[in-house]
């Protein structure tokens, strides 16, 4: 996921969206331990798109919390 995907995003969809991404890194991880899956550089993608969503949640929550001062 490209951050100007993730800028398009609202709020809403991008805490559901996060949800999405944690639920997926937790499936990988299992099914890595489990076995070998066929990409493991699929589980450094993820993790990546969770730090970006994160990340712009966060500056979003900081945005509305000046907005309010």
């Amino acid at each position: 996921m490209k951050n100007s995907e993730i800028l398009e995003l609202s709020t809403e969809e991008l805490s559901a969206r996060l949800s999405e991404e944690k639920t997926t890194l937790t499936k990988l991880k299992f099914a890595h331990a489990v076995s070998a899956i066929e990409n493991p550089t699929r589980i450094t993608k993820v993790r990546k798109d969770i730090a970006r969503l994160t990340t712009e949640l966060t500056k979003r929550k900081a945005a509305s919390a000046s907005e309010q001062n």
